[in-house]
């Protein structure tokens, strides 16, 4: 079942530098890129001329963009959100350059001294713009489920992908699952059909973060199912959060020791795809 996935990654927790993020990925075999950052900078900052530099170097390197891991959606509700829209038509115009047909984004964190789930209305309102604008463009919005947010529960995540009707499809995080203290096994069978593709970090409900298949988000049970009850090829994009995500700890509220030490970034994302590739070999 190994073929039914297609391996891509966030390179950017490899280096900074973005010509290592490429060949790092060259030199692992993995052929596709969901792009965050180039050069320390996020992917939603870059204009035009950068864009095609970008796409340029990826050219060189033979890797192609299966999404682009943008922040849209990661801000309070009352926040700018004419602006927000401006940054999410420079997002799906670089999705058009690098031909992603994917961009991932959530789904809003509450005014200050309210209660997200009693934003329903002003959520649907933020996203229903935001698919009015990707359309034009053909971009898929992918949903990921993450703490704080809308979108943080499994069944708000169900309740925004069948609003939608598959306008906007889910990246299923089982990890971020974990962190939020929801096993991932249900919510996978919860929101399957709406399934997009799927991030891999892998979790303790205790809070820490682990290598694939050492922790609590079930990665192999939910890949397994997934290859035999959906006959598509999926993206798995490897985001293992290992070394280079200090502020874990304040977006889960639980105080932990990360049990895995790493030498370098470098270090840790090569473990993390040595693990990610083990579960996949044994599906």
């Amino acid at each position: 079942m190994m073929e039914h996935f297609v391996f891509s990654a966030f390179a950017d927790e490899y280096a900074v530098d973005f010509p290592r993020q490429l060949d790092a990925l060259n030199s692992f075999g993995i052929d596709y890129l969901e792009i965050r950052h180039v050069a320390g900078k996020n992917i939603s900052t870059l204009g035009k001329n950068e864009i095609h530099e970008v796409k340029k170097a990826l050219d060189c390197h033979g890797i192609k963009v299966n999404s682009i891991g943008s922040p849209l959606g990661k801000i309070p509700l009352d926040d700018d959100m004419d602006a927000h829209m401006e940054t999410a038509k420079n997002v799906f115009e670089t999705a058009n350059i690098l031909d992603a047909k994917c961009v991932r984004m959530f789904s809003f964190y509450p005014p200050e001294g309210k209660a997200i789930e009693n934003c329903r209305d002003e959520v649907i309102a933020a996203l229903e713009k935001m698919v009015a604008l990707a359309e034009p463009y053909g971009i898929l919005l992918c949903h990921e489920n993450e703490a704080n947010l809308y979108g943080e529960t499994p069944e708000r995540c169900l309740d925004i992908l069948k609003y939608f009707g598959g306008r906007i499809k889910a990246v299923f995080d089982m990890g971020n699952f974990v962190l939020g203290g929801y096993d991932p096994l249900p919510a996978y069978g919860m929101l399957k059909e709406y399934i997009e593709y799927f991030h891999i970090k892998d979790a303790l409900f205790a809070g820490a973060i682990v290598p694939a298949g050492k922790g609590e988000a079930r990665i192999g049970e939910i890949l397994s199912d997934h290859a035999k009850t959906v006959k598509k090829e999926t993206f798995v994009t490897l985001e293992p959060h290992l070394q280079v995500f200090p502020g874990l700890r304040s977006l889960t509220g639980i105080p932990f020791d990360q049990p895995y030490q790493y030498d370098s970034q470098e270090a840790a994302f090569t473990d993390a795809v040595i693990h990610l590739k083990e579960i996949l070999k044994c599906l």
